[in-house]
């Protein structure tokens, strides 16, 4: 825990103790103490919880949100794409994986468009055999991945075939777009708490 995660276990800790003494002070039955005591032990454990997962929670409430707002983060103007930026900071994106739904978050910070084993299987990647794994270094760790190829990745109205792509289980529920979507586009760029992308000549590149 960090120091100020102590001191509110410190003053969680003091407040259950007060209400305790109170319970004790009134004259009332063990049992119904006991209860009153557990109802609070409950309240401040939640409470702590809370305080101290404060981070991931958010960041989670931020994916649900997400999902359940889909397109509506999104907006196609004429072959632009305009994404609104999510409370976690992110942007987050609605596409297709030759045409099986698959939600990503865009990182330009990524060099290789990343997916989950499970994701990338069931949306048919062509996932290579190789004995040799790419080694990646995440915030989570070192990570072993295959290489993998998108037939067609649709974001909005921009296409794009044959993208090489980078699969772990260890990626969890994460998919990322990274700069190697990017860079075939025209442009793209973050602006008013939008990221705008715009499709190449023909929509997007082989």
């Amino acid at each position: 825990m960090t120091e100020d995660q102590n001191i509110n276990l410190v003053f969680a800790i003091g407040a259950l103790v007060l209400v305790a003494s109170a319970l004790f002070s009134r004259r009332i039955g063990f049992g119904e103490i006991m209860r009153n005591i557990l109802a609070w032990v409950a309240i401040f454990a939640i409470f702590i919880v809370g305080f101290s997962y404060q981070q991931e929670i958010k960041a989670v409430w931020s994916r649900v949100s997400g999902e359940m707002a889909g397109a509506h983060d999104q907006i196609v103007e004429g072959e632009t794409l305009r994404i609104r930026q999510s409370a976690d900071g992110h942007f987050w994106v609605d596409g297709k994986v030759n045409a099986v739904p698959v939600r990503f978050l865009i990182d330009s910070g990524a060099t290789t468009t990343a997916m989950s084993l499970r994701t990338a299987q069931n949306a048919g990647v062509d996932i290579s055999e190789s004995p040799f794994p790419v080694v990646l270094t995440t915030a989570n760790g070192t990570v072993q991945a295959k290489r993998g190829t998108i037939g067609s990745l649709q974001i909005g109205p921009m296409l794009v075939e044959e993208l090489p792509v980078v699969v772990a289980a260890e990626f969890g529920d994460s998919n990322v777009i990274g700069m190697n979507f990017l860079s075939r586009l025209r442009s793209w760029r973050v602006e008013g708490g939008e990221m705008v992308l715009e499709p190449g000549d023909s929509g997007g590149s082989k």
